[in-house]
């Protein structure tokens, strides 16, 4: 067996030392980049927002014509029943808390800057990881 192996061996050395190594052609990086870039526009999805910007229309409209209707058709002197008497539970309810100036502007603001953060920051990722 090991006779056999030395000359299996041998004959691949005789038939490796006649072989020239294979080269690329010269522009086998630029023809394989091109083939990737097209792979990865490929695979590339395109930003769908959950809700269209006519769906937020609609909803708008239809709030704002709700609102509208409350305020011009319900009048002061009208008694709301059953909706009135939960309303009348939950002012009593809150009625006892008092805050202090600094509560109250802070429970106005802090909201309002996390907005100002989440638009801030959803602008600068979109700048950061744009395509």
């Amino acid at each position: 067996m090991k006779e056999t192996d030395k000359n299996l061996e041998s004959l691949i050395q005789k038939i490796m030392a006649d072989q020239k190594p294979e080269s690329p052609s010269l522009d086998f990086t630029a023809k394989l980049m091109s083939e990737i870039l097209v792979l990865e526009e490929k695979k590339a999805s395109v930003y769908k927002p959950l809700i269209s910007k006519s769906a937020w229309f609609v909803l708008f409209a239809a709030l704002l014509g709700l609102v509208t209707y409350v305020s011009l058709f319900s009048g002061t002197d009208t008694d709301m029943g059953l909706g009135k008497q939960y309303v009348d539970k939950i002012y009593d309810s809150f009625s006892t808390i008092h805050f202090s100036k600094n509560v109250f502007y802070s429970i106005l603001v802090v909201p309002i800057m996390i907005l100002i953060q989440v638009g801030l920051l959803k602008n600068y990722f979109d700048k950061k990881y744009q395509i």
